[in-house]
């Protein structure tokens, strides 16, 4: 009996001592969580008010050829509170999509909560590289954006300043699924009509609401040049964009150098470039103003046929590539970071030099100036160099079936081609800024190519 009965005081006592050492993790972590949001937590700045009697700007939605055309101008806080007014349910349908992809690939409530207070922590300077102008919008995004559902996850303002980063922070991860887009450029005598033909597919393996309900926005802010952007809903940047110069610009993932925790998002870079240039020289001289947070390529063309490909590393100048009439672009970098490791990394172990030589071989095989659904026919491609025959949804191919967008962006005539979807097997949609355009593109044939 006395051996019976110190055992069982022998697992009293660590069942006590579990159960200290379980409070007391529970109290560490929760102290954690509360010097994070302490630590990591953005105060809005003073929102202007909205401006008595009938808007300057006045903001719209439509869909046009299927796609929801939304057309906003004014201040920041104007054209804040206008999106959020307009778009309430496209953004909370597209946040929720964020969260269900961060539940799936994280299922512990525990490790979901250390994993968003360590970002609060990291990221805590987020705010401070984006522009004023950026942060008003963005605060009276979040106070028009009510009720708001997710409030008890995080402050909306905070939630919303994180979401304008997240294709940086989202590009920072080894295996990011940003890695694979694949854009043509063709000028001069190599485009038809002249100028400069820029068509881009956005590859993004998230939920296809990024792709089901896409925004294109027309944006006449005040002050600056009217532009368009093909993104989401919220989404206060650009991704694939052009301005009414016809100076278009698109983004690509690449990778070098080391991410960092702050910096000018380069959604709100790509706007600014839109928003003050007319040209490629402005585009490049406005990229070189302000550090970026991680490795990219942005390709830009204008209406006098100029395009390059402006690689960006932080904390290194970038480097200025140029197209010329014809080229297409991947996701590895080609200037002084072309040995950086993490480039190498991605040339070895991704699709990039594939859909490369892919694109060239189709480059090669043009005869006269390039079509708009020429370059179409190419965004949909399913075949690997050589004519290869690749199963539905591999990475080589230039189409992997993972598109959130397509589009064509026509310097010369100021009009844009977006996919309707699903992904690019639906019809091309033209796009005006001013006006809604006439003929679509076809979709794509059954089976693909």
């Amino acid at each position: 009996m006395n051996a019976v009965g110190a055992r069982a005081r022998a697992a009293g006592r660590v069942a006590r001592a579990a159960g200290i050492a379980l409070l007391g993790a529970a109290a560490l972590l929760e102290t954690a969580h509360l010097v994070a949001g302490r630590v990591g937590g953005f105060r809005p700045p003073p929102v202007p008010p909205p401006v008595a009697g009938m808007p300057l700007y006045p903001a719209s939605t439509r869909e046009e050829g299927g796609v929801l055309v939304v057309r906003l101008g004014g201040e920041p806080a104007e054209i804040g509170r206008a999106h959020a007014r307009l778009l309430r349910d496209e953004m909370v349908r597209t946040e929720q999509s964020v969260w269900a992809s961060f539940e799936r690939l994280v299922p512990s409530v525990i490790l979901r909560t250390a994993v968003l207070d360590l970002a609060r922590v990291r990221y805590r300077a987020l705010d401070q590289g984006m522009g004023p102008d950026r942060l008003i919008e963005i605060a009276a995004q979040a106070e028009a954006f009510a009720p708001d559902p997710f409030a008890s996850r995080a402050p909306t303002f905070e939630r919303f300043v994180h979401l304008n980063a997240l294709y940086d922070i989202a590009l920072g991860f080894e295996g990011s699924p940003l890695v694979g887009c694949t854009s043509f450029v063709v000028a001069g005598a190599d485009a038809a009509g002249g100028g400069a033909l820029l068509a881009r597919t956005f590859d993004f393996e998230i939920d296809p609401v990024f792709d089901e309900r896409k925004v294109v926005f027309v944006v006449a802010p005040a002050g600056g040049r009217r532009f368009a952007s093909v993104a989401w809903a919220g989404l206060v940047g650009v991704i694939s964009g052009m301005n009414e110069d016809g100076l278009a610009v698109v983004v690509h993932g690449a990778r070098a150098g080391e991410p960092r925790d702050s910096g000018e998002p380069l959604v709100h870079a790509l706007r600014r470039v839109l928003t003050t240039a007319a040209d490629v020289p402005g585009a490049i001289a406005a990229l070189a103003a302000r550090e970026p947070m991680v490795s990219h390529l942005v390709i830009a063309a204008d209406a006098s046929g100029r395009a390059v490909a402006i690689e960006r590393v932080p904390g290194r100048p970038q480097h200025v590539r140029e197209l010329g009439t014809a080229a297409v672009v991947t996701n590895h970098l080609e200037g002084p970071a072309r040995g950086d490791p993490r480039n190498l990394a991605v040339e070895r172990g991704t699709s990039t030099r594939d859909r490369r030589a892919r694109g060239e071989e189709l480059l090669a095989r043009r005869r006269g100036p390039v079509t708009v659904e020429q370059l179409t026919a190419w965004l949909r491609d399913r075949q690997g160099a050589g004519d290869t025959p690749l199963p539905p949804g591999d990475r080589r191919a230039i189409d992997a079936d993972l598109a959130a967008h397509g589009v064509v962006l026509d310097t010369r005539a100021r009009r844009l081609w977006v996919s309707r979807g699903p992904r690019l097997r639906g019809p091309m949609v033209p796009i005006e800024l001013d006006t809604a355009g006439t003929t679509p593109v076809p979709p794509a044939a059954p089976g693909g190519d």
